[in-house]
Formats: C-alpha cells, structure tokens, sequence
C-alpha cells in the first residue's frame, strides 16, 4: 500500500482536524491529540483515510471501540461518496455488466480492498443515521449478509422519510446514485 509524503500527510490531519472540531457529536469524549497521535503513528491507515476523502467520503471518527482500543472512521459525506458511484456490489457482477456492453466504475469489493477499508453492515449504517441524516438522494451498498449473498443478492440503504431503509438487488446491478461508504479501524 502506497504512503503520503509528509506535506500530504499534514494536509490531511489539518482536514480530518477540521471536521473533528466541526463534529463533536459524533465523538463525545476523545480528543483530537489522541486520534493525531494514533494517525500519525500509522501511515497505513492515513493511507487509507486519504483515499476516502479524495473520493468523495469526508471521513470523520465516529467511534471509539473501548474493548480493542481501535479509533472507527467511517465516511461522514451528507450523500454516498461521488467518486465511488455507478459501482455493482462484486466482481463477478462488474465482469457480467460489463460482458453486457456496460462500463461501470467498478465494484464495492475490490474498491473499498483497493483503499485499505470495508464497506458498512446494516448496523453501522445505522449508527451512522444517529449521527446525523446521511443519503437523502443517494444510496449506499451495504456488506451482505453470506445467506443473501450465496443467493446472488446484495443490500443497500437510505435516509427516506425521516426513516433508515434497506433494500436489496442482484449483486450485478448499479444506478448512478449508488456508492458505498467504508470504515476504517485504527
């Protein structure tokens, strides 16, 4: 995995700074000098961070796992990351469109593998949405369940009517507004 030089690095803990402080809610009780500190000490994960916010993610802390330690940084972007778009939820989903004449963007698998991080399940979707209202036109692919995957199925979720929706699709589909937000534990 490729690492920042460390003007990149500064430049994005000055970012992740920014959006700690905009946020507070979202991280009661930590303070920015422990989150740098553990981000600093690990450039893998600033790696990986930096990948989700130049794709659109606007990566923020949003938990602190008492029992590991580990810092939960999940993609806080009021909308399904941009960059991330127009993506099927597997491999051999994307080789099937794109057998059909489609060319997609790619696949939620190997992305988010690609950027070090993995796509939410359905309840870290939905402690995302008590954090603040996420995907009001937009919709992200959720990691699914093995049962609804051996099936050839796939999930994803939204913010409709003040309410957290999850739907399910083939795994070789994909709209425009579809994405997928990752988590990142450091």
């Amino acid at each position: 995995m490729p690492t920042l030089t460390k003007s990149q690095s500064e430049s994005l803990l000055k970012t992740l700074q920014t959006r700690f402080e905009k946020n507070p809610a979202r991280h009661k009780g930590i303070e920015w000098s422990t989150v740098q500190t553990r981000l600093q000490s690990n450039p893998k994960a600033l790696w990986s961070l930096s990948e989700m916010e130049r794709t659109g993610g606007e990566p923020d802390l949003i938990a602190h796992d008492k029992k590991t330690g580990q810092l939960i940084f999940c993609d806080c972007s009021p909308e399904s990351p941009s960059d991330r778009r127009s993506v099927c939820y597997d491999p051999e989903g994307q080789r099937k469109r794109e057998k059909e004449g489609i060319k997609m963007a790619g696949n939620v698998l190997d992305m988010a593998a690609a950027m070090g991080i993995e796509p939410l399940d359905e309840d870290q979707y939905r402690h995302l949405q008590t954090l603040g209202q996420f995907d009001l036109k937009s919709q992200s692919w959720l990691k699914t369940p093995p049962e609804i995957y051996a099936l050839g199925g796939a999930i994803f979720a939204d913010r409709r009517f003040n309410r957290v929706f999850v739907y399910h699709n083939t795994a070789p589909c994909f709209y425009k507004a579809r994405a997928f937000r990752g988590l990142l534990k450091v």
